[in-house]
């Protein structure tokens, strides 16, 4: 079973998130923001990170960087889920480390069609 650090702040969606990736076979561990998240992928190692961009106390962009730069394995997967969609956007969440981006609002089961093809590409 695959674990998934999912990190958002909107409790409705992170709730509808972790129950969709539950559904899916998945565990998920499930913070609020990007402190949370540093500590719970120190601590859990986990197989893929749905990380939001707009976050209290770090961004998701900080949370990308420092994710890459330490606690994670290189070939996690990263994707980002945020409600921000320029080009520039995007650009900047892939330059931090993301290995995909998926834009707000989202189908819940593209999402977990996207995370499962993640995972398979990096099957462990």
């Amino acid at each position: 079973m695959s674990t998934v650090l999912l990190v958002e702040d909107d409790p409705d969606i992170r709730h509808l998130v972790a129950y969709k990736l539950g559904k899916g076979g998945m565990d998920v561990i499930a913070v609020a923001d990007g402190v949370a998240a540093l500590q719970e992928a120190r601590a859990h190692s986990p197989d893929l990170v749905l990380l939001d961009v707009r976050m209290p106390h770090m961004s998701g962009i900080e949370v990308c960087r420092e994710l890459r730069a330490g606690p994670l394995a290189a070939d996690v997967p990263i994707i980002m889920l945020t409600a921000r969609s320029r080009p520039q956007d995007l650009e900047q969440g892939f330059a931090a480390g993301a290995t995909d981006y998926i834009v707000k609002p989202f189908s819940p089961r593209e999402l977990l069609e996207r995370v499962e093809a993640a995972l398979a590409r990096v099957s462990r």
